[in-house]
């Protein structure tokens, strides 16, 4: 980086070589931290790709497991005639809400799905049921709301990458 950013005539006087030469280097130079740019970027992407993947499984499982449950229990659960008290109100898992209560920042780590959940939730029932302020509780829904929305942005990257990488491949 630094090669880059001397100018070129001192860098050609230093080295004892003519400005077309230097030029040629310090173009060579920059392509190389491009190229490892993209590198890291692809990386950083391609892992995030397969946590992306990691989280369909588990929303999958999620899926076949809510399947197996008798259609009476989920019946009861849904009218909220369950005798839980405040948790009746909302229709968020217990173990959302232990993960909204106990961590720091609770929308990082829950899944999509679960996100959605607590965003498509009353702010009253949800405040109610986490024995919260409502400013608090929307103010967790916000930041749900913003980091669904940076991954729902990290995704459609992934997407156009893929598109685009599928066209070069197919460039002589």
């Amino acid at each position: 980086k630094v090669l880059i950013d001397v100018p070129r005539s001192d860098l050609a006087e230093e080295l004892a070589q003519s400005q077309t030469k230097i030029q040629v280097l310090q173009d060579t130079l920059q392509q190389v931290l491009d190229r490892r740019e993209e590198e890291r970027q692809s990386r950083q992407l391609l892992e995030l790709y397969l946590e992306a993947l990691k989280n369909e499984d588990s929303i999958l499982s999620k899926v076949a497991a809510s399947e197996t449950v008798p259609r009476k229990e989920m019946d009861v659960v849904d009218t909220g005639t369950s005798s839980t008290g405040t948790s009746a109100k909302t229709s968020l898992s217990d173990q959302i809400l232990a993960a909204l209560k106990e961590k720091p920042a609770p929308e990082l780590c829950l899944d999509s799905q679960d996100l959605e959940l607590v965003l498509k939730e009353d702010t009253e029932a949800l405040a109610s049921a986490l024995r919260w302020e409502k400013q608090k509780a929307e103010a967790l829904q916000q930041a749900c709301d913003q980091e669904l929305s940076k991954r729902l942005q990290q995704v459609q990257t992934l997407h156009s990458l893929r598109s685009t990488s599928k066209g070069k491949k197919t460039l002589p």
